[in-house]
């Protein structure tokens, strides 16, 4: 697997990268780059999955932010790249395969991450850019924010992205999405579970970096297996839940490198 520093080179539109990187106290940064709407192309997909899983054994990245600035966070996948391969022998069957297998993978790749994965929106995020917020552990948003599945418009549908949406929200605002296709608020998407916060644009990028540093400072290998128990916890029953839950605690409280609670005074602080 190449180092982090050389994974935003990814095959993309002449003269421009996928995705740019930083890291920070012990925050990944993945900004969205190609262009102002920062459609998702095979290059930007290859180059998100392999930044997030070369994260996973990367003992200096302990939170992983993924950013789309401007008025389009992301406008789901890269429509005339797909229309350019109408033009193949197969009619593009053999290139839209393997653009919504690596998508899918790349998703998953971000839901399961072993680090907390957390995206800043400023703008507009339709179909797969919908997606992929959905995909992160935390999501915050200025209210300036939009958010659509736009496929029911032009006859289609936005399936693949309703995989990502439906786990972060309930069927009636699924549906919402993606039998409208309207644009819905950043205040909408909150109560429905979609986003964490949402605050004034001015004051996402001091919060957002807050919360990354703060959580950065605190996540250690004990908060690694606690997230995984957790996430897999979610999709058994009540009786297996606590049972993958209890012998995780019980590790957690095992481990030698997890400090003494406070005693007296102290513990109410």
């Amino acid at each position: 697997m190449r180092p982090l520093a050389s994974l935003a080179c990814a095959e993309q539109i002449e003269g421009m990268e996928p995705i740019s990187i930083t890291r920070a106290e012990g925050v990944l940064t993945l900004t969205l780059e190609n262009g102002v709407a920062h459609p998702l192309s095979l290059g930007m997909i290859r180059a998100l999955h392999e930044a997030v899983s070369a994260a996973q054994d990367d003992d200096e990245t302990r939170v992983i932010l993924i950013h789309g600035p401007g008025r389009i966070f992301c406008a789901g996948h890269d429509l005339k790249e797909v229309a350019a391969h109408r033009a193949d022998a197969d009619g593009g069957r053999a290139y839209v395969t393997e653009l919504f297998t690596e998508c899918a993978a790349m998703m998953q790749a971000v839901a399961n991450s072993h680090k907390p994965t957390v995206v800043r929106v400023e703008g507009l995020a339709t179909a797969a850019g919908l997606q992929l917020i959905a995909a992160c552990d935390l999501a915050f948003a200025s209210d300036n924010a939009r958010f659509c599945l736009p496929g029911i418009r032009r006859g289609g549908f936005c399936t693949t992205p309703s995989v990502a949406v439906a786990r972060a929200t309930h069927r009636k605002a699924l549906m919402a999405l993606a039998l409208t296709g309207e644009e819905k608020s950043a205040d909408w998407a909150l109560s429905q579970g979609i986003l964490t916060e949402v605050l004034p644009e001015a004051e996402l990028p001091a919060r957002v970096a807050e919360i990354t540093q703060t959580l950065a400072s605190r996540f250690s290998a004990i908060s690694q297996a606690g997230l995984a128990a957790t996430r897999a916890q979610m999709a058994l029953p009540l009786d297996q839940a606590y049972a993958v839950a209890t012998e995780a605690m019980i590790g957690h409280f095992m481990d030698p490198a997890l400090p003494d609670p406070p005693m007296g005074k102290k513990a109410a602080e």
